[in-house]
C-alpha cells in the first residue's frame, strides 16, 4: 500500500496495514545504522524541525539522529529561549517555521491535541512526539517494533501495561497499536491510576500483578510520574514498589521468555528492580535502538505522502 496521510498524529487514527507499513519500512531501515557511513539520501535536502515544548533525551535525540540518517538537515527549537516565551502562539510558531521553507515539524507539547491543531493550520508535515496525556506514537510504533523482532509475531500475543496509565501517552498509543494489531492488552495499577472508560479502548484491567505476568508474553512498565501528584493522590513510592514492582522473583513465576519493556527514564526501585532493568529478559536498550529505524520509517512516509500530494 501506499502512504497518503501528510502527518503521524497518533495510533489511534491508523488503519492495521497502515501499522504495517510503518514496521516494514522501519525494519528496512534499521541496516542503515549498521553500516561504517550510517547515511541514506533519502530525504537529502529536506528540513526537519525539533519543537519541543517539554523536556526531552531519548525522542528528541532519536528524532534527530533519525533525520540525519535519512540525510536531512535539523533544526532543534528550545522553546524556553524562542519567542514562545514573548507570548507567540503554537500556530504563528508553526506558520514561521512553514514560512522558513521547512518540511516537517516533530513537535512535543504538553497539551492533549496540539498536533492535531497544528497539523491542521499547516502545509508541511506534523509529527507527534508526545502531547500532553493524548498520544505519544512512535514510541508505541518502536515499542511494537521490538516486540516483534523479539517474539516474532504481535497477533495472539497478551501484552501487559503496568504502572501509571492515568497519565501516560505512551499507554495510550500502546493499546491503540496492540489491539489493532491483534493483540491482547492488559492494563495494571492502582485504581487510581485506571483512567475512567479506558476498557473503551478493548483493554482489560486488573490490579493483581503477579496474576497478569503470570499470563503475559511481554510487560511494558510505565514511568511512575510523581511530579504530577498534585493532590497526594499516588501511592507511596515503596509501597508501589512492593505491590506493583517488577522485581526478579516476580519474573521467576512468569513465562521464562517474558519480554521485559521501559519508554525510559526509569524510577529504579520504584517501577522496577535494578535486576529485572538490567537483566536477560529486557530490551530497554534494544528499544532506543529500535527507535532510530521507526522514526527514520515515519519521516520517510510522511514526507513521501506530502510529496505525492503536492
Amino acid at each position: 500500500m501506499l502512504w497518503t496521510r501528510k502527518d503521524l498524529l497518533g495510533l489511534e487514527y491508523l488503519t492495521p496495514d497502515e501499522l504495517q507499513l510503518i514496521l516494514d519500512t522501519a525494519e528496512s531501515f534499521k541496516e542503515v545504522s549498521t553500516r561504517e557511513i550510517k547515511k541514506v539520501p533519502a530525504l537529502r535536502g529536506k528540513t526537519a524541525v525539533n519543537l519541543f515544548y517539554e523536556p526531552s533525551t531519548r525522542t528528541r535525540v532519536s528524532f534527530e539522529v533519525a533525520a540525519k540518517r535519512l540525510s536531512a538537515d535539523v533544526i532543534n527549537i528550545a522553546t524556553e529561549t524562542s519567542s514562545v516565551r514573548k507570548g507567540e502562539t503554537l500556530i504563528d510558531t508553526g506558520k514561521n517555521i512553514q514560512a522558513l521553507k521547512a518540511d516537517i515539524i516533530i513537535m512535543r507539547h504538553n497539551c492533549s491535541g496540539a498536533a492535531n491543531i497544528l497539523a491542521r493550520s499547516l502545509d508541511i508535515s506534523v509529527v507527534n512526539a508526545g502531547d500532553g496525556w493524548h498520544e505519544h506514537p512512535t514510541q508505541a510504533l518502536l515499542d511494537i517494533f521490538t516486540l516483534k523482532e523479539k517474539l516474532g509475531k504481535i497477533s495472539g500475543l497478551n501484552v501487559a501495561i503496568v504502572g501509571d496509565i492515568a497519565h501516560s501517552r505512551v499507554a495510550r498509543s500502546n493499546i491503540w497499536g496492540l489491539t489493532k494489531l491483534g493483540a491482547q492488552v492488559t492494563l495494571c495499577a492502582p485504581e487510581m491510576l485506571i483512567p475512567p472508560g479506558i476498557e473503551i479502548t478493548g483493554a482489560k484491567i486488573s490490579n493483581n500483578i503477579d496474576e497478569v505476568l503470570k499470563n503475559a508474553d511481554a510487560v511494558n512498565v510505565l514511568r511512575m510520574q510523581f511530579e504530577r501528584d498534585e493532590g497526594a493522590a499516588f501511592p507511596e513510592q515503596l509501597d508501589y514498589f512492593k505491590k506493583f514492582g517488577i522485581t526478579e522473583e516476580r519474573l521467576a513465576k512468569a513465562k521464562k521468555d517474558i519480554v521485559v519493556m521501559h519508554p525510559g527514564p526509569i524510577n529504579r526501585g520504584i517501577e522496577m528492580s535494578s535486576g529485572v532493568a538490567d537483566g536477560k529478559n529486557s530490551v530497554i536498550l534494544e528499544q532506543v535502538t529500535n527507535g532510530i529505524a521507526v522514526r527514520m520509517a515515519v519521516l520517510f512516509l510522511v514526507s513521501q505522502a506530502k510529496e505525492a500530494k503536492g
